[in-house]
């Protein structure tokens, strides 16, 4: 593997390398999954060419343009005059700055001094399945997607003893964590999964990963962790006949995984998951899921970031398997939207969800919707945000507190021309989470002078005075923009 590794850093098959040898119009295509414009712009093949097409694309390719250390690496098999790849080969980048496909957007760079010598990497998993494709098989690996990338931003950047990548199908969180991990454990309930996980960490340069199989935390069961990451398979389905994806149950496996976590945190540790939750019809979805949470003892943050109806999920995950134009499309769909309809489900969120193990008789969770653009990655400053949840819950008197405004916050107002109050003032962040939240003249005030050099309540005092009609603000109200972090403890 040390061969082949070396010949694709030289050919220059990378995130970058790969993205400008097709050029824009092309990768841009490939991100929607249409081939035909990358096939032509690899034609001539060049080396690059022939591997993007090989590992890539998917497509045969003559034996007399595949260098030697991808015949001799057993991931290919030759056939008369040509070769085809047995698995999926794709570049990955441990910083998560270049994996956005097809263009990589203007990421912070988070990684400390050992993940950068991971930064180039490779994820081995099962070939692509496209429309006309075989049916996938029970045990299909799935390779690095979105969902892989949105986990990697989510997950705290501080260094860590030990990890735990449950579920870690390609292995690709294990990539991510090798930078800031002394010892990584990882478990799969697939044999295949943690087969190909092996072949991503040899080929990334990424030694010493403890590989378990086993469902859930049966292999891990009397070991704890200082950080748990995992994008278990979290679609909500009847069937289950998809071990990457689905359970064949609803919420619950998610449910489940999120309560059995606390039991392994060490203490101060986190757990990092992503996540599907019902909508059903006359329940409360942040009570169904905040629930979970609750029964843990642990911190713990909720965020939603979309959406679907029952009709969109299905479509969505059909689509994911190549299901659409097969025979079995229809009564598919139906069958599933049947299953829906039995739970009374009107939606699915998708989302992500934090734990931290805070060793308190008094731990608090927040649920929310975030649908904005963040700053990435958030787990440069997810340890922030949990502290900031953690600290507006719990201190005791926050007349004595020295609160700071935190940097970045804009003040907009909305008035009448002429009027001399404004109709709304709205206080915006600019960076981290860019919450936004409208607010009364006495908060405005604060935040613009609020620098951590006098106690809250002689500040309310003199503000209340200042700004009009002497009316004084409980501190106690100032909690809520504590937790979303407008103001901080300084």
């Amino acid at each position: 593997m040390e061969r082949l590794r070396e010949l694709l850093l030289e050919t220059g098959y990378t995130i970058d390398g790969v993205r400008d040898r097709l050029g824009t119009v092309a990768a841009s295509a490939l991100a929607r999954e249409e081939l035909v414009p990358a096939l032509r712009a690899t034609a001539d093949g060049d080396r690059l060419a022939t591997l993007i097409r090989l590992w890539w694309l998917g497509v045969s390719v003559p034996a007399s343009r595949v260098p030697p250390a991808v015949l001799e690496s057993g991931l290919v098999t030759v056939d008369g005059d040509s070769v085809r790849a047995d698995v999926h080969l794709q570049p990955w980048e441990t910083d998560g700055a270049a994996n956005a496909w097809p263009e990589s957007g203007s990421l912070r760079d988070q990684r400390g001094p050992r993940e950068r010598d991971h930064q180039h990497c490779y994820v081995v998993s099962d070939r692509k399945v496209r429309p006309g494709d075989p049916a996938i098989r029970a045990d299909h690996v799935v390779g690095a997607g979105g969902a892989s990338a949105n986990l990697a931003q989510l997950v705290t950047r501080r260094p860590v003893g030990s990890a735990l990548d449950l579920g870690t199908g390609c292995g690709v969180q294990v990539l991510h964590l090798a930078g800031r991990a002394e010892e990584i454990t990882a478990t799969d309930v697939n044999p295949r999964a943690l087969e190909l996980a092996r072949l991503s960490w040899r080929l990334s340069g990424v030694t010493g990963v403890t590989g378990e199989v086993g469902s859930m935390f049966e292999p891990v069961q009397d070991s704890r962790f200082d950080l748990i990451v995992s994008n278990p398979p979290f679609v909500i389905s009847p069937g289950g006949d998809l071990t990457y994806r689905e359970t064949g149950a609803d919420d619950g496996f998610c449910a489940d995984l999120v309560r059995q976590a606390a039991h392994h945190l060490n203490p101060g540790g986190q757990a990092h998951f992503l996540a599907n939750w019902l909508h059903v019809a006359g329940e409360d979805w942040r009570d169904r899921v905040g629930g979970w949470l609750g029964e843990t003892g642990c911190d713990g943050w909720v965020v939603q970031r979309d959406v679907q109806d029952p009709a969109e999920y299905v479509e969505l995950w059909l689509r994911d398997a190549a299901e659409q134009g097969t025979p079995g499309y229809t009564e598919h769909y139906d069958r599933w939207l049947s299953w829906f309809d039995a739970q009374r489900v009107e939606g699915v969120g998708f989302g992500w969800i934090t734990l931290r193990s805070s060793g308190t008789l008094d731990p608090v969770v927040r649920v929310e919707e975030l649908t904005q653009q963040v700053e990435l990655p958030v787990g440069g400053y997810v340890d922030d945000v949990m502290a900031a949840i953690a600290t507006a819950h719990r201190v005791k008197d926050l007349d004595a507190a020295m609160l700071r405004t935190v940097d970045g916050l804009l003040d907009e107002r909305v008035g009448l021309p002429g009027a001399e109050d404004p109709m709304r003032i709205t206080l915006g962040q600019t960076r981290g989470l860019r919450r936004s939240r409208d607010v009364g003249t006495v908060e405005a005030a604060l935040a613009g002078v609020c620098d951590g050099q006098l106690a809250l309540g002689p500040l309310l005092n003199v503000i209340a005075e200042l700004v009009g009609d002497g009316e004084i603000l409980n501190a106690d109200a100032l909690r809520p923009l504590i937790a979303e972090g407008f103001f901080t403890l300084g």
